[in-house]
């Protein structure tokens, strides 16, 4: 077997060499960017995994602007996007799609019934057909969940602590009770252990990693398929994420059944809210098995979050901190009677900042499903001089987009949009034009057609 694995990997390489050399010329290569370090990683290694956050990104920013390009392995030419005008026709155009690489460990991780893997048609059912469970009125059906969940991290006995050590336990608390209505001990030890460990999966990133993602971003989606069943620790807790989940949310779904059949009165959880005979009615678009599959996808993707950030900012600025709970103080009573967090706004400031800053996923790439002329906001000059304000990419070409890089724009917020500044959006220095993404305009629940369903959870 591990023969057989170093053998289509260097097929891969070679493949992918032969391709570098053979492809057609890319109008991308005609676009200033950073010098390449090597052949192998490209600029990824300076992309991917800089000690500090975005430290070769942030500086690629200023000296090339919002548009760049850069070098992927093995010579693989590619177009970093942070302007405005283009994100938004990249997020919104049916002629760009998620990379190989993500598509193929989605369905990994989620199946090929997932919300997330879904196309077309399919995924517009099922989008429709989630969406109830995440509307506002939804939403603010699951903030007792929230309180509740936030009293217990207030009760530490000590006078230090280290909170990020219990987030996580507490986000899958919160998201197990709101989702599921279950408490996480109801889920099985297992079921947690695991979950935890997928995050972790999910969260890593090296040079093997990015090797990894450049020849699987080569391979058909039935390798991937059959990859599962390989005998490796990261497959092994993929197989067990994917039969836990839907095991939990298989029992769940017939536990809410049952308890309809016997007249019983339903809970105010996304799962009670989508198996509803009302909302059942009013969509008519989900079956039992449909709801299951998306069991893994929320648990896992809910937890994606920014709340360490948060706190480490708090402890940065703690002038800020008192004023922000002085307000939260203020208004306690209110939050109780109607939860009307919209009237504090030094908090909306504050989630708003934080998501700017720090988004939970930074890159998101996109791969042409055909050829495009992607249009920009801003000019930009060519090798040759030219100013362009568009540019060509050819089927099959991958972009990323800077979503970091998009939120650190000085035209979008302000003046110092690298520093933590809350009262940016309490001074209208912040963008007040069209939206690119469903909240504050900000991309960190991406935009178009995929934004990420559960924003207002979020």
């Amino acid at each position: 077997m591990e023969y057989a694995l170093q053998f289509a990997a260097t097929l891969s390489v070679i493949v992918l060499v032969l391709y570098s050399i053979l492809r057609r010329s890319s109008a991308i290569r005609d676009i200033p960017g950073p010098p390449s370090p090597s052949w192998i990683f490209g600029n990824l290694r300076q992309l991917l995994l800089s000690p500090v956050y975005g430290e070769h990104e942030f500086n690629w920013l200023s000296f090339y602007g919002s548009v760049y390009s850069l070098r992927a392995c093995f010579g693989e030419n590619r177009l970093m996007v942070a302007d405005p005008l283009a994100l938004q026709y990249i997020l919104n155009s049916p002629k760009f799609y998620r990379a190989p690489i993500l598509n193929n460990m989605a369905i990994l991780l989620f199946g090929d019934s997932s919300v997330i893997t879904a196309r077309g048609n399919e995924h517009r059912r099922l989008r429709a057909g989630l969406n109830p469970g995440f509307t506002t009125a939804a939403v603010r059906s699951y903030h007792p969940v929230f309180k509740k969940v936030a009293e217990m991290l207030d009760n530490f006995t000590t006078t230090n602590a280290d909170v990020c050590s219990v987030l996580s336990p507490a986000t899958l608390d919160a998201i197990s009770e709101a989702i599921l209505g279950r408490p996480t001990k109801d889920l099985g030890a297992e079921f947690a252990a695991n979950n935890i460990e997928i995050v972790k999966l999910t969260a890593s990133q090296s040079e093997t990693h990015i090797l990894a993602d450049a020849i699987g971003s080569r391979l058909p989606a039935w390798v991937w398929r059959a990859a599962i069943y390989l005998p490796t620790a990261a497959f092994a807790v993929a197989r067990q994420e994917k039969f836990l989940a839907k095991q939990v949310g298989g029992r769940i779904v017939r536990e809410n059944r049952a308890a309809a059949t016997l007249g019983l009165e339903r809970g105010n959880d996304f799962f009670s809210v989508l198996l509803d005979p009302e909302t059942a009615e009013k969509t008519k678009t989900l079956t039992d098995q449909d709801i299951v599959a998306q069991t893994a996808l929320i648990l896992i993707a809910g937890q994606e979050t920014t709340a360490s950030f948060g706190l480490l900012e708090l402890a940065r600025h703690p002038d800020f901190q008192d004023k922000l709970r002085a307000e939260i103080y203020a208004n306690s009573a209110a939050i109780v009677a109607d939860l009307a967090y919209e009237n504090m706004p030094l908090l909306n400031a504050f989630l708003k900042e934080t998501l700017r800053l720090y988004p939970a996923v930074p890159l998101a790439d996109r791969v042409a499903l055909e050829d495009a002329i992607i249009p920009l906001g801003e000019s930009i000059v060519s090798f040759n001089g030219e100013r362009i304000n568009q540019i060509a990419v050819r089927k099959g070409e991958v972009l990323a987009l800077g979503i970091a890089s998009y939120q650190r724009l000085a035209s979008r917020w302000g003046k110092n949009p690298h520093e933590f500044n809350p009262s940016r959006w309490l001074d209208g220095d912040t963008y007040q034009g069209d939206a690119v993404g469903p909240y504050a305009n900000l991309l960190s629940f991406l935009g178009g057609p995929r934004t990420c369903l559960g924003w207002r959870f979020a």
